[in-house]
């Protein structure tokens, strides 16, 4: 391996997803991590331990997952770029505190490496059945940012880009990968520390006794300070004003919740990121994101070669869900086919934006395993009908 003196990796390498995600994390300036070993995302915890001590950070296993989740809610506040990583139920149990993560606007990485479910499930076999969980698993009103990589390059960069959306936007931001791509290994290029686009935290310039720390800027978005260095704050999980303190209103309340609502929703077109491919003169649209958007490209070569107007999109930002994109398409498209490896999860995300002007049809998968892409091309043929 080829390191740079501060312990960071460059060059070629041959990496699988959960090793690529730990490296991305590690170029993003991720200097803290906590969190429980569970299959299928063992491997990114056990290499951040071990390559954590050559870039000077900290790695603690928490005993579960509702401790990890709390734990890089305090590292943050302290001024540590942080992750943890998990799985199916562990992800359930982090539910709680990714709302207070929300709340109290605190930048933050949670991986989840989906497998099947529910509950124990298949623990080492491929799902994406928590797409609908990473953005109402937890309660109330809030909006999250979900990336959704289908290969280890692309987790590689991902995580990097998780870790920029996190500190721009003071939102914790989920990297749903899942089992195939977390397990495969390909080749990653890393490059130079100085050719990666890195977000630094916007840390206040006003002095301790005019900072107030959520008092939002143009963008929404509030200053940080980095607890300890002589800031007296108040950061609380309750309804609070500018100060951090509890205001029990419903004035408060709306002014609040909106402004973390809109933070995320008024900047879409920043947050968003798709990949495009002869969608422009198309009939019909694939949809899809993680391991199913490389499923499903024989299905669309062979529609292509039968002549058929076949117009791809992979989602590398599921959530906040592309809707402008989506409208525009709709006006021009006969129909749209997701395939995805759960029973209907996004499809009705994209049948709400849809509208009716244009067909959706899903490609359900249970999980344990891939789609055969026969199965998807069956689909555009009925789709073309």
């Amino acid at each position: 391996m080829k390191a740079d003196p501060k312990g960071v990796l460059t060059g070629e390498h041959y990496l699988d997803g959960d090793h690529a995600c730990t490296e991305g994390a590690l170029a993003a300036g991720c200097r803290f991590f906590a969190g429980y070993p569970i299959t299928p995302s063992t491997e990114v915890a056990e290499r951040f331990c071990a390559r954590i001590p050559y870039v000077g950070g900290i790695f603690i296993q928490m005993e579960d997952e509702l401790g990890s989740m709390a734990a890089i809610i305090g590292a943050s506040w302290a001024g540590r770029k942080s992750m943890t990583v998990t799985s199916g139920p562990g992800f359930s149990l982090m539910m709680e505190n990714l709302g207070l993560a929300a709340m109290m606007e605190t930048p933050c990485v949670v991986v989840n490496v989906q497998r099947g479910g529910p509950s124990t499930g298949l623990p080492t076999m491929v799902g994406q059945a928590d797409m609908m969980q990473a953005r109402w698993g937890s309660h109330g009103d809030y909006e999250i940012i979900a990336l959704s990589p289908a290969s280890p390059q692309e987790t590689f960069d991902y995580t990097i880009k998780c870790f920029n959306l996190a500190e721009k936007y003071r939102v914790p931001v989920l990297l749903m990968m899942d089992e195939c791509v977390g397990h495969m290994t390909e080749k990653v290029v890393i490059p130079k520390p100085e050719e990666i686009d890195v977000y630094y935290r916007r840390l206040t310039k006003l002095p301790p006794e005019k900072y107030l720390p959520y008092q939002a800027k143009a963008d929404l978005v509030p200053d940080m300070i980095i607890a300890g260095e002589g800031y007296h704050i108040h950061s609380t999980g309750l309804t609070h004003d500018e100060k951090g303190y509890p205001v029990m209103t419903p004035e408060t309340q709306d002014r609040l919740v909106r402004r973390l609502v809109d933070k995320i929703k008024k900047n879409a077109d920043d947050i968003i990121e798709l990949e495009e491919d002869q969608t422009e003169d198309a009939d019909i649209i694939i949809m899809a994101y993680g391991i199913t958007s490389r499923v499903c490209m024989p299905a669309i070569f062979k529609a292509r070669k039968k002549g058929l107007k076949i117009g791809y999109i992979k989602m590398i930002t599921v959530w906040p869900f592309p809707e402008s994109r989506v409208r525009q398409l709709a006006d021009k498209v006969k129909a749209f086919v997701m395939p995805e490896v759960n029973l209907g999860q996004v499809v009705l995300e994209l049948e709400r934006v849809v509208g009716g002007k244009a067909k959706v049809y899903h490609v359900p998968h249970a999980g344990g395993w891939v789609h055969d892409p026969e199965d998807i091309y069956q689909v555009i043929l009925e789709a073309a009908k």
